[in-house]
């Protein structure tokens, strides 16, 4: 596949970014999820993390936190050159704000089975509600982006059981 389509390990190189933005998340105790806004001319333009928990905040997912740090950084609402590299498939919300930002490109790493709306559960850019149509390419490092995500939350309930059988012995 690298050979036929160079574009390839670009994409690759963008969603490891990503990765090591999910990790930084998840080591504060988010749920790993890592985003990247890249220009035309393959510059990065903006970063973004899960910021659930730290800002107490519902709308701080880390598509939401590098749209709008894209949208500052180039002073438009209007992303329609850029693309979007993030580490699960966005949710209804992103997949909302992905649409609203005009972005041109979506490239995700792994699908999500709950919540997905770009594919896997809904289909949010292709619906007849989307005002925009924009370029799709899911499964980039998908096995290293879904094993980031299984380890993480199958690490959180471990200790979360940990906890409770220390409240329980006590």
């Amino acid at each position: 596949m690298s050979i036929e389509y160079p574009e390839y390990w670009t994409h690759r190189k963008w969603m490891s970014r990503a990765l090591e933005i999910a990790q930084a998340a998840g080591d504060v105790g988010e749920v790993p999820v890592g985003a990247v806004i890249v220009d035309s001319s393959g510059n990065l333009i903006a970063e973004g993390e899960n910021r659930k928990e730290r800002d107490k905040n519902p709308t701080a997912h880390a598509e939401i936190v590098a749209i709008k740090a894209a949208s500052q950084n180039l002073n438009s609402w209007r992303l329609h050159e850029c693309t979007l590299y993030v580490t699960l498939e966005p949710c209804p919300m992103c997949a909302g704000a992905i649409v609203q930002s005009r972005l041109g490109r979506l490239v995700y790493g792994v699908d999500d089975t709950k919540t997905g709306a770009i594919r896997t559960v809904l289909n949010i850019p292709d619906s007849a509600a989307s005002n925009h149509r924009l370029q799709v390419l899911g499964g980039i490092l998908e096995s290293a982006c879904r094993h980031h995500l299984q380890t993480w939350f199958a690490t959180r309930r471990l200790q979360q059981r940990a906890t409770d059988s220390r409240k329980t012995v006590q």
